[in-house]
């Protein structure tokens, strides 16, 4: 009996040393070392600066991670932040691009610009102690009722200019010396259009709350381009009081609200038939909106990029229109790959019930003429994403006006240079679009934009399907624009390992399964040893 006792206590101890090891044993790996250093420059192409071991950097780098790690444990300061003057985007039509705009305030005291907003790009610039730039007289562009401001360092009490040695200088390979105030140059897709100058860091006024009796002011630092020399469309009407980069890289707006803990990763944006809008920081949209997920570039998150899995016009899904697709407010319009393209008017000419006709100045291929009550019957376009999500696209063609009303449509879709298509405003219309960038996805519903109270409360009546899209004056050639970046940005980071508290669960049934055949041998020993 004492034996058999024995026995069955040594196997209560190889028990638990299984379990022990299993559970217990793991690598400690600092987050300076030069393995942690590796796999970041492995994951984002860019190594960033790396301080030398127990020096004040090095101290200063510790104190700034555990500060972020503080704030993501507390959660977001604030559920939403818009721009001090309101939340309200719009559209000027071709006089600035087709584009829409926001006024916000930067600076101390605070100056207003208003911006163009731009998903496919990281830097907020501004204008800014001009060597050239687009006119910013009110009278110049007829459509304003003020003029458009100009930024100067000098002016702002809490201006800072960036060094060559800051983290997010990009150009920092190309400087003199560290010392060296940070230089920015961005090329834009369209014409040669490009905005350089430098980097400053100051403070973006923001306001937060549900209604005017609760609002409160918030102060945000954040960086932005001195815009003093711009080329291009920026010169021609296009942005002339600045552009926000909304995109993925680390010095977007969207990046520093996140990372300083004052909303949570993610933005919306909703543009309306009467080219009304709405921007929202911090808003992740409603529980039962649509999604899908955004897709890596090389391996990295630098754009919103989306897979389309096909196309349908109507009730008809057409083969070979699947595609990958940059989700970007700062294109007017859309473009798909050449495949794509051709089958999605071929099926959407076969279709329609109205008369192909070439309208001169316009840059569309597929056009005709038709009256207002004919628009109404139209087949739908609809995107199809993975996990049987779809986007009905709301307005897919454009109305053409004349001097005696409607007399014609185009379908708004061009083709794309190369292999990956662009969804812009005109596709988003009608949708409340939400660029989760904590969970990397997109979501979308349906929405008149008017003002976001909280995440269930949003107004979701869709527009009437008899308001025609800003017409196009028929003397006026229209102007497109796609803005988005070609320079590369910060990648941002997409979770690939599972967290500590997964890893443990996995560990430990996995110490169970082993431990098995002990636990049954335990089961037969003791009765008969007691």
């Amino acid at each position: 009996m004492a034996a058999r006792f024995l026995v069955a206590m040594s196997v209560v101890v190889l028990l638990i040393e299984s379990c022990m090891a299993a559970m217990f044993s793991a690598r400690l790996i600092h987050r300076f070392s030069d393995e942690v250093k590796a796999f970041r420059a492995a994951r984002s192409g860019v190594s960033g600066s790396w301080p030398e071991w127990r020096t004040m950097e090095y101290y200063k780098m510790l104190v700034r991670s555990d500060l972020e790690r503080q704030k993501v444990m507390l959660g977001s300061k604030y559920q939403f932040l818009f721009p001090s003057e309101g939340s309200k985007t719009m559209s000027f039509g071709n006089d600035y691009g087709w584009l829409h705009y926001t006024w916000i305030d930067i600076g101390t005291p605070n100056i207003s610009f208003l911006v163009a907003l731009d998903a496919g790009s990281d830097l907020l610039w501004i204008p800014c102690d001009c060597i050239q730039c687009a006119p910013l007289s009110a009278s110049y562009y007829g459509s304003l009722d003020r003029d458009l401001n100009q930024y100067s360092p000098s002016g702002s009490s809490t201006s800072k200019h960036l060094s060559c040695s800051h983290q997010l200088c990009e150009s920092s390979p190309n400087c003199d010396s560290p010392k060296q105030l940070c230089p920015y140059t961005i090329n834009y897709y369209s014409e040669n259009t490009s905005s350089s100058g430098l980097l400053i860091e100051d403070i973006l006024h923001l306001t937060s709350g549900i209604d005017d009796a609760s609002n409160s002011s918030v102060r945000a630092p954040i960086i932005i381009g001195c815009g003093m020399r711009q080329t291009g469309g920026y010169l021609d009407g296009v942005a002339p009081d600045g552009l926000m980069g909304l995109g993925l890289g680390e010095i977007s707006v969207p990046s520093f609200l996140s990372k300083a803990g004052l909303v949570k990763n993610s933005f919306s944006l909703c543009f309306n038939d009467d080219d009304s809008g709405r921007i929202f920081f911090g808003d992740q949209g409603l529980a039962t909106q649509q999604t899908t997920l955004f897709l890596p570039s090389d391996g990295k998150y630098e754009t919103y990029i989306v897979g389309v899995e096909a196309c349908c016009i109507g009730s008809s899904c057409i083969k070979q229109t699947s595609f990958r697709a940059l989700v970007d407010s700062g294109a007017s319009f859309t473009f798909l790959p050449d495949e794509s393209y051709r089958n999605v008017v071929d099926e959407f000419d076969k279709q329609v019930n109205a008369t192909r006709f070439s309208f001169e100045g316009y840059p569309w291929e597929y056009c005709y003429k038709s009256s207002s009550k004919e628009l109404l019957k139209n087949p739908s376009v609809i995107l199809k994403f993975a996990l049987n999500n779809s986007f009905v696209v709301h307005n897919p063609v454009f109305v053409v006006h004349g001097y005696q009303g409607v007399v014609g449509f185009c379908l708004a879709i061009q083709p794309a240079d190369g292999d990956i298509g662009i969804l812009g405003q005109n596709f988003m219309t009608g949708y409340r679009m939400v660029f989760d960038r904590e969970n990397l996805k997109l979501g979308w519903s349906r929405s008149n934009c008017q003002d976001l109270t909280d995440g269930e409360r949003m107004p979701l009546t869709p527009p009437p399907n008899d308001i025609p899209p800003n017409p196009l004056p028929a003397n006026e050639l229209q102007n497109t624009h796609s803005g988005h970046t070609i320079t590369p940005a910060v990648a941002g980071k997409a979770p690939s390992n599972p967290s500590a508290a997964s890893t443990q669960l996995i560990l430990s049934q996995f110490c169970l399964v082993k431990s098995l055949p002990l636990m049954l041998l335990l089961l037969h020993l003791l009765p008969s040893a007691f």
